[in-house]
This record gives structure tokens, C-alpha cells and sequence, in this order.
């Protein structure tokens, strides 16, 4: 792991009811971030770099973000290329929909494709495993392809098909791990980064990569 010494970049956790915030605001400070847990709009909008978490339900997770304009500040940020990096419940409600016990709910659709229940033989998928990363990933920049990270999911985007239809415009990158199927286990497109599995819950490899995403603030 790099050592905590990252320039002090100001990041926003948002507060909005879904997520371990303090744990996220634990591992942020613990590699260097100067960390504030808020759902204000204009610290949230002024930060470096906003984090959203997320944990629970997919339709529970979007009704929180909506009440805390979670959306509205997603959007504004990503519109003016600011970075802002979701974990776990706060990668998939990135996608278009989730479907939860036949239930489909409308996500922030910065990425096409559909959260849907794992297919594997013990759900949820609850542990440490590997992911193959995307080629040039910055994400898992000095982590060995052996590298293990902690899971706690019952549902993933299990396919991407996503162009961005301009040659002048870098494709996301999409890192995988397999779980009974393969599904996706993080992306990087732009200034939204995201990732279905929990780096403030990974030691070493979660500050790593956490690094990683502050040294691009």
C-alpha cells in the first residue's frame, strides 16, 4: 500500500441515508483526504471529490438520494467533469434500472444496463474475491492481478454493452469478477468512477485504490 501522503483534497461523503458513511470517511482519511459526511448542495458541489455510497435495496437507495437531491447533485457534478466515485448500492443506481423481486426502478442512467440478481449457488455473494481489471485501469494502479477485495451483494449488472460512439472519446474501462457468472465489478468513464465492492472494507488494496482515485482529484 502507498503511504497516507496524498495532498489534502477536500471530499464529500453524501449523507443520504444509504451507506456506511463513516466507514468510507475512515478509510478517505486514513489516505490522506480532508473528509466531510453531507448532503449539503453546495459542499457537496464544491468538494474535490463526492462519494456515494450505498447499502440495501436498489428502490430504497434511489428513493433516499431523490429526497436528498442526490440525483441533482450527481448530475450537476458529472456535467461540469467533476470526479465522483459510487460504491456498492452507489455503483448500481449509476445504471439505468434495477429490478428487485419483479420490481423495476428507474436509476440515474449515467450507464446503460439492467442491476438484476446474481445467478450463483450461495447469494448473497459475501466475502473476498478477485477482479480482473480493465486494461490501463488507473483504478487498480499497483494492485496485483491476485489482488482480493471484499463483496457483500445479491445483485450486479451482469453485462455491458456500452459505445461511446466517438473515436475521439476514451471507452469506459470495466473491470470484472465472477461470482457463479461474471458481472461487473467496477468502471471508470471519465470523471464517474465506481465500484460493486466495498475498498473502505478491503484493508490495504481499499486504500490503495483509494489513493488511486484521490491522486486524480
Amino acid at each position: 500500500m502507498s503511504s497516507p501522503t496524498t495532498s489534502r483534497k477536500k471530499v464529500v461523503v453524501l449523507d443520504y441515508g444509504f451507506g456506511n458513511v463513516r466507514s468510507a470517511e475512515r478509510a478517505l482519511a486514513h489516505v490522506g483526504a480532508d473528509v466531510e459526511i453531507t448532503r449539503d448542495y453546495d459542499a457537496a458541489m464544491n468538494a474535490d471529490g463526492l462519494l456515494v455510497p450505498g447499502v440495501g435495496a436498489f428502490a430504497a437507495c434511489m428513493q433516499g438520494l431523490r429526497a436528498a437531491r442526490g440525483d441533482w447533485i450527481v448530475g450537476r457534478r458529472l456535467a461540469g467533469g467533476r470526479p465522483v466515485m459510487g460504491i456498492c448500492v452507489g455503483m448500481q443506481i449509476l445504471f439505468e434500472r434495477g429490478v428487485e423481486h419483479g420490481v423495476e426502478t428507474e436509476g440515474l442512467d449515467e450507464w446503460p444496463g439492467t442491476v438484476e440478481p446474481l445467478k450463483a449457488d450461495v447469494v448473497p455473494h459475501m466475502g473476498w474475491n478477485t477482479v480482473t481489471p480493465a486494461e490501463g485501469s488507473r483504478l487498480f494502479a499497483g494492485l496485483d492481478a491476485g489482488t482480493r477485495y471484499y463483496f457483500v451483494h445479491s445483485y450486479a449488472v451482469r453485462t455491458w454493452d456500452f459505445e461511446t460512439g466517438n473515436p475521439r472519446i476514451d471507452a469506459p474501462k470495466v473491470s470484472w469478477a465472477t461470482h457463479g457468472e461474471p458481472f461487473v465489478a467496477a468502471v471508470e468513464n471519465g470523471p464517474l468512477w465506481a465500484t460493486q465492492f466495498h475498498p473502505e472494507k478491503s484493508g490495504d488494496a481499499g486504500a490503495q485504490l483509494l489513493t488511486n482515485w484521490i491522486e486524480t482529484l
